[in-house]
């Protein structure tokens, strides 16, 4: 893993060690956030616990889970206060505390709830928890990653190790369904859960570099002022706009989950494999993305991530046994890598200064929105209109992701390279180029 968490060796020493810092910082936070989701390790117990003890359809199962998305669709405002209303005396490192500790609490509190009534509000707090951590640290990655030029790299360092950490848990959490009842497994995987933000506790405190920051009215008044001149900007928009459409595309996870549960056959140990073999693809994409993909044109990288995307999708229609669905995962893995770097470095890059968190949530937002929305439409699809039929919905799902190539010409990139910042002429600072021309110099 050298080749992606190493700094290029021809910089100056102290950006060396910041960015080295970084880098750990950002594996620190996304291996709990992969596995401290309610989609990480907790994910297949709850799933297993709603649908073996209280006979829950894929739709119902969907919609309780769609409860979760909510704390990821207002990131912005958890952006905003980090930004603009420092806490302690800090701008990130003191929500990142917070945020962690409150996760513990959600966590351990899980291991003493069954009731889906009750659940929701442990599965809440870890769920916003989780969202307040993730925005933060998207923030911190936004302003440094401009600064030293390297927004790709540290989406790249973010999403590897995310998945490291989905590997594990996928597999963990398959076993943990496949061997306890129901509820016993839910628990046990909170239990485990509940000790992995103590990393990010320690990763905030002697990781990250901020000064201590205080209130300043002027400044606060010319960010909002450079915010709202942004948000004026018809670029801006449409970036906005692509990454929702990007991403709303029906979901098949939660059918997929039923299908090979019921039909196939596929033991919980098995399907919690197979989440692993999709994190494993993931890891493949990302160790081998600064070397094939890294010196790629935004474009370029978009395109390909479509392409790959609709293919994967469409492979669902030759899943028939285990081993074809071991093929799908890793594939679909790789293609998802590639996907949430070309598009998360995107928004990175056209983040206006002086807000990153609150611009850089909002794109995020939109993401997750459009995730959410597509997973509800994916089950009802599933559920109502083709009776349980799941060649239908692969093949609507590919559609809507093969639609992402009408959009693309919208964003007129040009030849503007994965990474590469456009911050300072969004925010209305000094031009560094042209976005509709697609000539951003760094």
């Amino acid at each position: 893993m050298n080749e992606i968490s190493t700094p290029p060796a021809g910089a100056p020493a102290t950006t060396r060690v910041m960015t080295t810092r970084l880098l750990v910082f950002f594996a620190l936070v996304y291996v709990v956030e992969g596995a401290g989701q309610v989609g990480g390790l907790i994910a297949q117990p709850l799933s297993y616990y709603l649908k073996q003890s209280l006979g829950w359809t894929p739709l119902q199962v969907t919609a309780y889970l769609a409860v979760f998305n909510f704390p990821w669709v207002i990131k912005p405002v958890y952006g905003a206060f980090s930004d603009f209303l420092p806490l302690f005396g800090y701008r990130r490192k003191t929500y990142l505390l917070a945020a962690n500790v409150a996760a513990i609490a959600g966590f351990l509190w899980i291991t003493q709830l069954e009731a889906p009534s009750r659940l929701v509000w442990a599965l809440q707090l870890t769920a916003y928890a989780m969202a307040i951590s993730s925005t933060v640290c998207g923030a911190v990655l936004v302003e440094n990653g401009q600064k030293l030029g390297e927004s790709g790299r540290f989406v790249n360092q973010q999403w590897l190790w995310f998945n490291v950490a989905a590997m594990a848990a996928s597999i963990t959490g398959g076993l943990l369904a496949q061997h306890l009842p129901p509820a016993s497994a839910l628990h046990g995987a909170a239990g485990i859960i509940a000790a992995a933000p103590l990393a990010v506790v320690l990763g905030t405190i002697f990781l990250i570099p901020e000064d201590k920051a205080r209130i300043d009215v002027p400044a606060l008044r010319g960010s909002l002022r450079s915010l709202a001149g942004a948000f004026r900007k018809r670029d801006l928009w449409i970036v906005g706009i692509f990454l929702f459409l990007y991403y709303f595309s029906p979901g098949l996870s939660t059918p997929l989950y039923y299908v090979m549960t019921d039909e196939l056959k596929f033991s919980q140990a098995y399907i919690g494999v197979l989440g692993s073999i999709g994190s494993a693809g993931w890891i493949v994409g990302a160790l081998l993305y600064h070397r094939l993909f890294d010196a790629m044109s935004s474009k370029r990288v978009l395109q390909l991530s479509i392409t790959l995307g609709t293919v994967t999708t469409a492979a669902y229609l030759l899943l028939f046994n285990e081993a074809s669905a071991a093929i799908i995962s890793f594939s679909g893995g790789f293609a998802a890598m590639l996907a949430t770097v070309a598009t998360v470095t995107l928004a990175a890059d056209y983040c206006p200064r002086q807000s990153e968190g609150f611009s850089f949530a909002v794109m995020m937002s939109l993401i997750n929105l459009a995730t959410a929305s597509a997973d509800i439409v994916g089950s009802f699809l599933f559920d109502h209109v083709f009776a349980h039929r799941l060649a239908p919905l692969i093949l609507v799902s590919a559609a809507f992701t093969a639609f992402a190539f009408v959009l693309l010409p919208l964003l007129r990139l040009g030849d503007k390279r994965s990474g590469q910042p456009a911050g300072p002429a969004l925010a209305g600072g000094p031009e560094t180029g042209h976005f509709i021309r697609g000539v951003v110099n760094e």
